[in-house]
């Protein structure tokens, strides 16, 4: 079978590719720390002058839209390779819970709640992880690993907290937040537990965040 050789980027599409990468990961940085930064702190942050942070993104908000897809993307990512994985249900879902972790899954979604436009595209690819993440659960608890009054919005709002965690440096916080997630997970599994009080965060309850 013929192939097409992958043809290598120029040296400016090079570089306008790695400033990119390095724009959006200082983006995810400062307004984590602060969601009122200004957009020429994102441009400090990332090392790049303010001119290609604007040939990149035309605004702040422009710029959180994009943040916001590209989480959800990595997200969905995380979710197709624990469904794809046919080996032990309860280790596939708690490794799924250490990746989101550690890519920063939920770590923008209360930061920056109501300080962007939710496309279509972006509600639909919502809708779509919504579901993914149900499959997910779903399969879980089949294999009795799971609580059965656990929800997506469960997952959710437990990622946020875990990312709100911000004590001592980047190496210090993120040992913390896997300290604190290696709890959760020990009461993800208590299937035999009291129900938990009142229901979880519906999808238009976590949908309804971003109309602020």
């Amino acid at each position: 079978m013929e192939t097409t050789a992958r043809v290598p980027m120029s040296g400016r599409k090079a570089q306008a590719a790695r400033n990119d990468e390095l724009i959006r990961e200082a983006a995810r940085a400062v307004f984590t720390a602060d969601p009122g930064a200004p957009i020429s702190a994102v441009a400090e942050h990332a090392g790049v002058g303010i001119s290609a942070l604007y040939r990149r993104y035309k605004s702040k908000e422009d710029l959180l839209q994009k943040l916001a897809d590209d989480g959800m993307d990595r997200y969905l990512a995380e979710v197709e390779t624990s469904l794809a994985d046919d080996g032990d249900a309860w280790e596939s879902f708690a490794g799924f819970m250490r990746r989101c972790l550690d890519i920063g899954a939920g770590s923008l979604t209360m930061r920056l709640a109501g300080g962007f436009e939710v496309t279509e595209e972006m509600s639909r690819k919502g809708r779509e992880l919504h579901l993914a993440t149900e499959r997910l659960l779903a399969r879980t608890k089949e294999a009795g690993a799971l609580r059965p009054e656990i929800e997506v919005g469960d997952i959710s709002v437990m990622l946020e907290y875990l990312h709100s965690i911000r004590i001592g440096d980047d190496e210090r916080m993120n040992r913390l937040q896997h300290r604190y997630l290696a709890l959760m997970l020990d009461a993800l599994r208590l299937t035999d537990a009291p129900d938990l009080p009142g229901p979880a965060p519906t999808w238009p309850e976590l949908r309804g965040r971003y109309d602020g």
